[in-house]
């Protein structure tokens, strides 16, 4: 009787701990890993990798801040500043008259004229260059006769302010003697009611000596370029 009991009872022990082996199979082991397959990925790994950025990765909101970045606009077109070059006189914005200067080339001719060139416009503008200029009859522009002119003097703009001045200075060749006078190169004096002054850009002008007509010879003349300075 003792004889089977020892066998009872080690049968017992060998069935406890064959189920205690196949508990034990059942559980990871503390790698992580199935003896039987080598597949089995640790708990958790998973998760924790598909949730952080591996190195270098900006993540997913990277792109928005990108796409939020406020990109520098095109320049506007230029303008013109306020203050910059005025423009050239318009011939519209010009008064001209004419007076027999105080300096001129002795003789019994008008010798020399200045004329006044006022600006009648709201806006600042300027005069640049050499004057031409034609004889011509009163109210007859048609008829002027071009005189050759000889230019003096370096050409500078001149800024003209409304109501504002500038001037240019023609010197003829002069008449001499009495009455009506003879030329020292044989031809005829000219005598001439009116005279057309053109400026380079500020078109032609017609204008009238405040005291007399224009009578000179040969049909030549020396001008200067237009100043700011009233010349004498």
């Amino acid at each position: 009787m003792r004889y089977v009991s020892g066998m009872r009872g080690s049968a017992m022990a060998v069935v406890v701990a064959s189920v205690a082996l196949a508990v034990a199979g059942c559980q990871p082991g503390a790698g992580g890993t199935d003896t039987g397959h080598g597949d089995v990925t640790p708990s958790g790994v998973a998760d924790s990798a598909a949730s952080s950025p591996t190195p270098g990765d900006p993540g997913p909101d990277s792109s928005v801040s990108n796409s939020s970045t406020p990109t520098a606009s095109a320049p506007a077109s230029s303008a013109p500043a306020p203050g910059g070059p005025a423009a050239t006189c318009s011939a519209g914005s010009l008064k001209a008259t004419a007076r027999q200067a105080a300096v001129r080339p002795a003789g019994t001719g008008t010798g020399a004229a200045v004329v006044e060139f006022t600006n009648v416009s709201a806006q600042t503008c300027v005069l640049k260059g050499h004057p031409t200029v034609a004889g011509a009859a009163n109210g007859s522009p048609e008829l002027n006769v071009p005189l050759t002119v000889k230019p003096t003097g370096a050409a500078t703009s001149v800024k003209v302010a409304p109501g504002g001045k500038a001037w240019v200075k023609l010197t003829f060749v002069q008449v001499q003697g009495e009455g009506d006078g003879y030329c020292v190169s044989g031809s005829a004096p000219v005598l001439y009611p009116t005279m057309v002054v053109g400026l380079p850009g500020s078109g032609a002008h017609q204008v009238a000596l405040d005291d007399g007509q224009f009578a000179e010879c040969d049909d030549t003349l020396t001008v200067t370029a237009v100043s700011a300075v009233r010349p004498a």
